[in-house]
């Protein structure tokens, strides 16, 4: 095992003490391999769907501190040159300092998972999560109606 030293604003190590004392982690170091583990498991998750082709519709959330010089702006551009995911956008004033975003992706989940890491990377970014639910590469369904009739049909996208 590895020793290494990481830095962290104060707010945040507050936060991991909080999980720490909340899950019964023993040191700091458990609550960020888990941590650490969890996003490696959903990267992992993520890279067994078929590159290009597996879609699905996915939540994006972040906030953002509204007063990073230019953030709304290239915020703005960014959605905007991903217009082709974006299904819906909602923006909320959390504060006087701070934006909530929640934006509803619809497309191929690398191209979501790409366009989220291009919005959380952001300085003056915080808590950006994507949640993703593929729907697989085929989309057409197979279902059976009560009266016992099966079919199968596309659901289009629009």
């Amino acid at each position: 095992m590895q020793r290494i030293t990481v830095t962290i604003d104060d707010d945040l190590l507050v936060a991991i003490d909080a999980l720490c004392a909340r899950k019964g982690y023993q040191s700091r170091s458990e609550a960020l391999r888990d941590v650490i583990r969890a996003e490696f498991s959903r990267e992992e998750a993520m890279a067994e769907t078929l590159p290009g082709k597996s879609r699905g519709h996915g939540v994006l959330s972040y906030v953002y501190d509204h007063h990073t010089r230019a953030l709304a702006s290239r915020l703005t551009s960014n959605h905007h040159e991903h217009s082709d995911l974006s299904v819906a956008t909602m923006h909320v004033h959390v504060d006087h300092d701070h934006c909530l975003e929640v934006s509803i992706l619809k497309g191929p989940v690398q191209a979501m998972q790409h366009f989220a890491d291009s919005v959380s990377s952001q300085r003056g970014v915080r808590h950006g999560h994507l949640h993703v639910m593929p729907v697989g590469v085929d989309d057409t369904h197979d279902h059976t109606h009560a009266t016992g009739h099966s079919h199968g049909h596309h659901h289009h996208d629009d």
